[in-house]
């Protein structure tokens, strides 16, 4: 953020600045989408809903659950939320108690391990190896497991480093025995076979998902949890004392998104696929290491030891001397400390711009230690 906010002063002042540190959807929300939310206020759909959500959105979500992973969810499972962020919010707060631990992949989502301690958590992070794609092994998760253990938490696909969990993988990881809360935010941003969701494994897993990124929805705010039906209660009362619901007409949009949005991802999912192998072959020719393309998601994590050992003194030296914001490594975890992502939800001529400049910057920089 603090990249994001030196940008946006820098272009207030004039400069020009292209971002590939902002991690959401550069597409507008599609058009079904938008007409829907604006029939629904002028239905009058404007007032409370079900703590729980409409009936129809669960309803909905339960039947693509159903034809996306073969999985049938009950809709008395499903609880909708203002984002998943207020999901993960939710099933942290039910589950964790001072001192439980929480094994997680490094490098990860920046706001895990403040989820986690916010409720007296400890966050386990195991390191992630960048030639197995970024992808948690069962075996360190094993070695990683004590009497204090209450989670392991998964994201597939990952931010930051676009890694995918296939289903030999979760299944190894669910038989570990440890409940699996699964971020499954990225889920339909894929580039080979879907990705497959924890409640594949196991139907005791709680599962984050919403319409941000698939339906480029950040701002609409609308996310849902898939929990065991023992922790519903939970999870209702939580809702019901802290934001009664979430908005009604933007849950009646998002019906037309899963019924209707299929399209419009799957377009986006495209023209992200010809990003991410242009971004990765631009900045592996500047010397950046990228081991491997991302499986999903819209990140490249790639590693600049090459150029530095401070991300983020870095990332702010591109940002003022090249006019190209990258977010710094060292915010997804101490793995990150020489790395950088790159948000490749950008279009594909700011993406060949920004390798140009930080090509000619990094060029003067080799000159200027070489006098």
């Amino acid at each position: 953020m603090e990249v994001l906010e030196r940008a946006q002063e820098m272009q207030r002042q004039g400069r020009s600045v292209i971002h590939l540190e902002v991690g959401e959807p550069d597409f507008p929300t599609p058009e079904p989408i938008c007409e829907s939310a604006i029939r629904a206020v002028r239905d009058g759909h404007t007032h409370y809903t079900h703590s729980l959500g409409s009936l129809r959105l669960r309803e909905a979500i339960a039947r693509n659950c159903s034809a996306r992973h073969g999985v049938e969810v009950s809709a008395d499972r499903i609880m909708v939320t203002a984002g998943s962020s207020q999901a993960m919010l939710y099933a942290f707060g039910a589950l964790i108690r001072p001192g439980d631990e929480v094994i997680m992949a490094t490098p990860h989502y920046p706001c895990y391990p403040n989820f986690i301690r916010f409720f007296g958590g400890v966050p386990v992070q195991i390191g992630a190896n960048a030639a197995d794609g970024y992808k948690l092994d069962p075996d360190r998760v094993k070695e990683a497991v004590t009497d204090r253990t209450r989670l392991l938490l998964v994201n597939s696909p990952a931010n930051p480093t676009g890694a995918v969990l296939d289903l030999e993988r979760l299944r190894a990881l669910a038989e570990i025995g440890v409940p699996i809360l699964s971020d499954e935010i990225y889920h339909g941003i894929v580039y080979g076979e879907p990705a497959p969701s924890a409640l594949s494994v196991t139907d005791r897993a709680i599962v984050v998902d919403g319409f941000s990124k698939r339906h480029c929805m950040t701002g609409w705010r609308l996310g849902y949890i898939i929990a065991p039906q023992e922790m519903m209660r939970t999870l209702q009362t939580m809702q019901q004392n802290f934001m009664i619901s979430a908005g009604a007409f933007v849950q009646e949009a998002a019906v037309t998104a899963i019924e209707q949005g299929d399209a419009a991802t799957e377009e986006m999912v495209g023209a992200y696929r010809a990003r991410r192998d242009l971004i990765v072959s631009l900045f592996r020719d500047l010397g950046f290491g990228i081991p491997a393309l991302p499986d999903g998601a819209f990140y490249v994590f790639a590693d600049a030891s090459r150029f530095t050992r401070d991300s983020l003194a870095f990332a702010f030296e591109l940002l003022e001397c090249a006019g190209v914001a990258v977010a710094p490594g060292i915010d997804f975890g101490e793995a990150g400390k020489r790395s950088v992502r790159l948000c490749y939800a950008a279009s594909v001529s700011d993406i060949r711009e920004a390798a140009r400049r930080i090509a000619k910057y990094l060029e003067c920089r080799e000159h200027r230690v070489e006098d």
